[in-house]
């Protein structure tokens, strides 16, 4: 196995056209877990810790720009004032090691169904930019998966970093047999921005995909008393659970069934809509 270090940006993009079958990795808590049991085997590793531009963030127009390399614990510590969902998920991200390690750059490599960093970004409607030496391009997340583990990163390029506009009520919440430190039998993000007044919604490890519940959302955004920012009633947090638990396509597996995930969306769609609508109320947006 060839191992390749580059320093700047361009030689990463360079060997990664030299060499597409080259695994890129950064805090590889994914990619090493893989190594160790021998599930995979790829001919080169390319190693991006030494390219200072994906470990940085920034604004963007009016957009919120994070680097592939930033990890768990800096969008914690730096972000969460301004990506609270995501900050929530990377809370729940393995342990303190793993979370000063690890990336939602690599967590997208990954593309795996169960993400913890998935559904607040699609949930926020975030862009991922994707980089080779052919150019730039920004694929909306909702997007960007395309099955488990698979995503629509071509073989010469490298994700960059994301893009997402901050600001809004953002919650996260996830099941699993404790609170960190495990795959979540299912999660769920929620977005409300009173300035647009719509509602962005992010389902993890419920279907072979990441996925946004699209009805959910359009429902909700005519629902929701956005002028005088009243009470939700209980038949509407009750309807949005229902269509949030039928956007999700799940499978009965080790961790649960498919009828227990989609009861579990839907208790966490009311949930986290009573947090977020609660935090508009007393606080403002």
């Amino acid at each position: 196995m060839d191992f390749l270090r580059p320093s700047t940006w361009d030689e990463a993009l360079a060997a990664k056209a030299a060499h597409p079958d080259a695994v890129p990795i950064a805090g590889g808590t994914d990619v090493m877990v893989e190594l160790n049991f021998d599930r995979r085997r790829p001919p080169a590793l390319l190693d991006l810790t030494r390219v200072a531009p994906l470990t940085e963030w920034g604004t963007d127009g009016d957009l919120l720009r994070v680097g592939a390399g930033v990890s768990y614990r800096r969008i914690i510590e730096e972000l969460g004032s301004r990506l609270p969902g995501l900050a929530m998920a990377s809370r729940t991200v393995g342990s303190p090691q793993i979370r000063n390690r690890g990336t939602v750059g690599g967590n997208l490599g990954s593309a795996s169904p169960a993400g913890d960093a998935h559904p607040p970004l699609l949930a926020a409607g975030a862009l991922v930019e994707l980089a080779s030496v052919r150019g730039v391009r920004r694929v909306p997340v909702d997007g960007f998966f395309r099955g488990p583990k698979r995503s629509v990163l071509e073989p010469d390029e490298l994700i960059a970093g994301f893009l997402v506009r901050p600001g809004g009520a953002q919650q996260f919440a996830k099941v699993g047999t404790r609170n960190a430190m495990v795959i979540a039998v299912c999660s769920f993000a929620l977005s409300l921005s009173l300035e647009t007044r719509s509602v962005g919604t992010g389902i993890g490890s419920a279907a072979p995909t990441p996925l946004r519940a699209t009805e959910a959302e359009e429902f909700l955004s005519r629902e929701l008393d956005w002028e005088a920012r009243g009470p939700v009633p209980p038949s509407v947090a009750q309807r949005f659970g229902e269509l949030v638990a039928a956007a999700a396509s799940p499978i009965d597996d080790v961790r649960g069934t498919a009828a227990y995930r989609s009861h579990a969306l839907s208790v966490l769609a009311r949930r986290t809509l009573a947090w977020a609508w609660k935090g508009f109320r007393e606080v403002g947006p």
